[in-house]
């Protein structure tokens, strides 16, 4: 079992940025793809950006392509989403998700270990 904990969400204005922050207590990460998903209210929840185990592949949803990017410090056991640009339609509460295959990291079934995650609000 992973235990994934989000941090870094907040209220922001449109074309502001935001950070957000996943790491786990046990040094556990660099085992695992990573991805970040959102759900706004009412809506699935669909995926956002993942990036594989050395960093060395990064994938984005259409919708944040330019304006997001995934990365991750093995180091501090930790992954980022630094979102830039930011739109009302970003609002959302943001997860991260751990997949141990590598394989469809785009597929929220993919994906083994998930997090609580954390409210973006964008105001327009």
């Amino acid at each position: 079992q992973v235990q994934l904990v989000e941090s870094g969400g907040g209220l922001v204005q449109a074309g502001g940025s935001l950070r957000l922050s996943c790491t786990a207590p046990e040094r556990t990460l660099s085992r695992y793809n990573m991805g970040w998903f959102r759900q706004a209210p009412g809506k699935a929840r669909e995926f956002v950006a993942a990036i594989t185990k050395n960093g060395g592949n990064t994938y984005y949803a259409d919708s944040v392509k330019g304006r997001f990017t995934i990365s991750r410090d093995n180091a501090k056991n930790t992954v980022y989403l630094q979102m830039n640009s930011l739109k009302p339609e970003d609002t959302a509460v943001y997860y991260c998700a751990a997949n141990r295959l590598g394989t469809l990291l785009g597929n929220i079934g993919s994906y083994d270990y998930w997090g609580q995650g954390t409210q973006v609000t964008v105001s327009s």
